[in-house]
């Protein structure tokens, strides 16, 4: 039997029925990633096996850098077969890294290849691939016909025109590509250099001249509206930390002018700068209905010295051990009191965390919108079998499990539509595990049918997006 096969991770007969009958052929909906819009404007080709599966792919780097592989043959000036022939001697040492799991079910979903990748089966894999990829079938819009994906929401600076998103919304593409307003840099007065460069852009975005405080304001909203006029109905910050500081417009307006003359603001300033943002940003969101997702937690650029030589987001973040309840209680009750609580996704990092957040999205349920306040499926170093089950029990265990939207690729490669399958995978084995134990009924259209719409249709019932 190849390492991958039918019933790959189902270790029960109730999990089996689950996945083969409620599961496997429900379209994917991936409400968030980091997928280039341009690459899938252009119906893009892959030259060759390394573009699609190592090209940017940081969990692949730390994987090899941990293996001792250099970093010529990582991001370096190697040629991409020699990187690639690089991953491949390292597989066999990825076992019980998830990596191990993804790289095999990629293997076989998207080239129908069963051999185990190695050194030894490097060239034949290579070759056999780069032939595939060749084809239509393996272009941008070939995959995500392959995979059945309705919805793409990308993840966009509010200074984006948005060109290729005009494109693919006028192309004959079926999935519908949709841009999520993504405002991090409007929060980095701490770093003046970047804040000021980004300020011009959205001026220039915007064509509205930012003079003061409320021009900044105003331009924002600006780019919000044009994001809900292209389709946007979701927003996502990039945060260590909630913010949740009572700060008045005039404390923030002095804190912006500061910055703009190229004073960097101190962690309190910065602080108090960012909690009436995120107010703001909040707001805007609860006008429109879109839903508004938090990522809290991660620490990024560790490595100084590798940062340095190859930038950020290269494979030097982990999670962080931040306190997070407290100004995520007080930013999330603030805008509640006021009315202006948006639907949120709650996305956490760190696991210990996983049973404050899971009882935290309890507090803000508004009795209309079912799981109006979500706690979302295990992010980053937590999208993995293991992880993603403490994040569902967490949830089933403080919420209603019932209620989840699912699982998301957060990637940049085309090469991730396999994690859905893995998510529904691992969520048939955990739940047909509770039927077998006699936990849950022993009842399919019941259990089932919650299956099939935590797949799918729970994220299109909930996140309004038109399909």
């Amino acid at each position: 039997m190849p390492f991958i096969h039918d019933d790959f991770l189902l270790q029960t007969k109730a999990s089996r029925r689950l996945y083969h009958e409620y599961a496997e052929n429900e379209p994917i909906l991936d409400y968030h990633c980091h997928l280039p819009p341009k690459d899938v404007a252009e119906n893009r080709q892959f030259a060759d096996l390394y573009e699609i599966l190592l090209e940017g792919d940081h969990y692949k780097w730390r994987a090899m850098r941990a293996n001792g592989v250099p970093e010529r043959l990582i991001s370096g000036d190697a040629t991409n077969y020699e990187k690639f022939a690089a991953w491949a001697a390292a597989v066999p040492d990825t076992l019980r890294n998830p990596l191990y799991h993804w790289t095999h079910l990629e293997l076989v979903r998207y080239f129908g290849i069963e051999d185990s990748m190695n050194a030894s089966t490097a060239k034949s894999i290579w070759d056999r691939t780069n032939a595939q990829l060749a084809t239509d079938d393996l272009r941008a819009w070939g995959i995500m016909k392959k995979f059945d994906v309705r919805v793409v929401c990308t993840t966009d600076d509010p200074v984006d025109d948005l060109s290729y998103h005009k494109s693919l919304a006028a192309s004959a593409l079926k999935t519908k590509i949709y841009p999520a307003y993504r405002p991090d840099k409007a929060l980095t007065v701490h770093q003046p250099e970047i804040f000021n460069a980004w300020v011009a852009k959205l001026e220039a975005a915007s064509n509205i001249n930012i003079g003061n405080f409320q021009s900044f304001l105003d331009a924002l909203q600006q780019r919000h509206d044009f994001f809900h006029a292209m389709g946007a109905r979701l927003s996502d910050h990039g945060l260590t930390t909630a913010f949740g500081s009572a700060t008045t417009q005039a404390e923030a307006a002095a804190v912006f002018q500061r910055a703009r003359e190229g004073q960097a603001a101190n962690v309190v300033e910065h602080d108090r700068f960012g909690s009436f943002l995120m107010l703001f940003f909040g707001r805007l969101d609860a006008q429109k209905g879109w839903t508004k997702q938090l990522h809290l937690g991660a620490r990024r650029s560790n490595n100084a010295k590798m940062v340095g030589l190859l930038g950020p987001d290269t494979g030097f973040d982990s999670m962080g051990d931040w306190p997070q309840m407290d100004d995520l209680a007080r930013y999330m009750d603030t805008l509640n009191s006021e009315g202006a609580l948006p639907k949120m996704v709650l996305y956490n990092l760190n696991p210990s965390d996983n049973y404050a957040f899971a009882t935290m999205v309890g507090n803000f349920q508004d009795g209309v919108t079912p799981g109006k306040i979500q706690f979302g499926s295990g992010w980053w170093f937590n999208d993995q079998k293991e992880a993603m089950e403490w994040q569902m029990n967490a949830l089933s265990n403080c919420g209603l499990f019932s209620r989840f939207i699912g699982m998301l690729t957060d990637s940049r490669s085309f090469m991730s539509y396999p994690r859905h399958e893995y998510f529904r995978r691992v969520v048939c084995n955990m739940v047909g595990r509770d039927m077998e134990n006699g936990e849950l009924p022993d009842d399919f259209e019941l259990v089932g049918g919650m299956i099939r719409r935590i797949c799918f249709a729970n994220a299109r019932d909930y996140l309004g997006l038109a399909l």
